[in-house]
């Protein structure tokens, strides 16, 4: 199994949900983390939490969709820690709606953050990725990058483009400059992502299909990335797909 505690991990979306649970754990395995979001308040709290522990952590204020503040992100984890790792590529948003209820500031917003913030991640990562000759990008898409379903029409794109994208990365890096590439891809979990729908025909039926199933926790995901990250040097897991054990669709 690969060691972590001489690594360094950006997380984005680490103020909640799957990026903080990723971040603890990673940090537990003795990961030094750079935590990136927009809320920062949260992010000081998760600091102190960590460092409380034992590990250590850093704080940049990012919005992904921003390319010069991912950017200094990366440059921020550079100065910190003098190499950058692995790339936790989590932030997102879901606001689920109807085609026809044509929420389009809200599709603008998904492709904003679900495809053009990855790629400013990828973007911002890969040249100290090259330079070391080695890396690993941990793309958080979903089963919607699989299985499209009603009210999904745009987010399903997004994260349609992620699995693809990452497919096209690893194909390109892992053989020929040592850099992995991962698609994690969970199901339905229970984090802050349904709270950004405002499509009320969308809520009424997601709850109406979903409102018994037992979700899966945050920590479940952030358990399927570090399988990923700590698995040997000579694997690369291409794809994981994590689906609550009740979930149909």
């Amino acid at each position: 199994m690969t060691d972590l505690s001489s690594k360094s991990v950006i997380v984005t979306g680490a103020s909640s949900g799957i990026g903080e649970a990723t971040a603890r754990m990673l940090a537990a395995e003795g990961a030094r983390v750079a935590l990136a979001a927009r809320r920062t308040d949260r992010l000081n709290e998760l600091k102190a939490d960590i460092e409380s522990d034992g590990g250590t952590a850093i704080v940049v204020a990012t919005d992904v969709t921003d390319r010069d503040q991912v950017q200094s992100l990366a440059d921020a984890t550079l100065d910190a820690f003098a190499s950058i790792d692995i790339l936790v590529n989590n932030a997102g948003i879901m606001p689920l709606s109807f085609v026809k209820n044509l929420h389009e500031d809200e599709w603008e917003q998904m492709v904003d953050v679900n495809i053009k913030g990855v790629l400013h991640c990828v973007g911002a990562v890969l040249p100290a990725m090259l330079d070391q000759g080695s890396g690993h990008i941990i793309n958080v898409s979903s089963t919607a990058g699989r299985r499209l379903f009603p009210g999904g029409a745009v987010y399903c794109g997004t994260k349609h483009f992620v699995r693809a994208l990452s497919e096209g990365m690893r194909k390109e890096l892992a053989p020929h400059e040592n850099i992995r590439v991962t698609s994690i891809q969970p199901g339905a979990v229970a984090t802050e992502l349904t709270n950004t729908i405002t499509d009320t025909e969308v809520m009424d039926m997601f709850k109406e299909r979903h409102g018994k199933m037992e979700p899966l926790e945050s920590e479940d995901i952030a358990e399927s990335i570090l399988y990923a990250v700590t698995a040997p040097a000579r694997v690369d897991v291409e794809e994981l797909m994590v689906l609550p054990t009740d979930q149909r669709t």
